[in-house]
């Protein structure tokens, strides 16, 4: 089935790995909305690499656990390039390595706005307009840390994770029957800047030994996966998981 023309949101996706599947999605013929909550020149940054490359995208500002900005988004979105197809619930944040004990109700209550309420207003917002348009695709991006628990770095971040998972499952039994499938994809391990926001920036080198791959993986290697499971050779794939995370899991 041909991708040309069909838009897609990836939010959270002026970085990282939202950003690689921004550019990847473009590359496979999608138009993109490049979804971004702080950084607007990186955003900028990837709509430029993706129309030198010859696709098609757009930057919207919006923070996902704002109801009424994630309205706004979808809006803009489908008006700039068409009616929605692809929805990739990529935006999360994560906070300082912590033991359990050290968490506190206002960090968890900030951790699940973003990570789980965030991909709740996305994913609702997308069903409605994909159930009126025949159908589309959605992935969550969910994280091994989901079944691993991060002990003694981020049990909140697992705990959002493993929410996001149980949405997947429960989500994609009930709108299947609309044409919209819903996946997810469970990176693990990943040379991103994220680790720098937790404290430690070189935490997978330090983890290398422990992945049985002995590496950390790519943005775009994560990206793969959620393309993929964005598009037509997935097309009997729904509640599924994919693992990228070098085989710890």
């Amino acid at each position: 089935m041909a991708t040309t023309g069909r838009a897609v949101i990836v939010t959270g996706s002026s970085r990282g790995i939202g950003a690689a599947t921004a550019i990847l999605a473009a590359n496979r013929g999608y138009a993109v909305c490049v979804n971004f909550v702080a950084n607007e020149s990186a955003a900028m940054s990837v709509v430029q690499t993706i129309e030198k490359a010859g696709g098609k995208a757009i930057a919207r500002r919006a923070d996902v656990s704002d109801e009424r900005q994630v309205v706004e988004l979808f809006d803009s979105a489908e008006r700039s390039l068409g009616p929605l197809y692809g929805l990739v619930n990529n935006a999360a944040i994560l906070e300082r390595q912590c033991g359990f004990s050290d968490l506190s109700p206002a960090r968890l209550e900030r951790i699940f706005r973003t990570n789980v309420i965030g991909a709740f207003l996305c994913a609702k917002e997308a069903i409605v307009r994909m159930s009126a348009s025949g159908g589309g695709a959605i992935v969550n991006v969910s994280s091994c840390a989901a079944k691993t628990g991060s002990p003694h770095e981020y049990v909140d971040y697992a705990m959002s994770k493993g929410a996001l998972d149980t949405m997947t499952v429960g989500l994609a039994k009930e709108v299947a029957a609309d044409g919209i499938r819903v996946n997810a994809v469970r990176p693990g391990f990943i040379e991103t800047d994220m680790h720098a926001a937790g404290g430690e920036p070189d935490r997978v080198e330090r983890l290398r030994d422990s992945i049985p791959l002995k590496r950390g993986g790519t943005p775009e290697e994560a990206a793969s996966a959620i393309v993929w499971l964005l598009s037509a050779d997935s097309s009997y794939c729904t509640g599924s998981f994919i693992d990228v995370a070098g085989g710890v899991g």
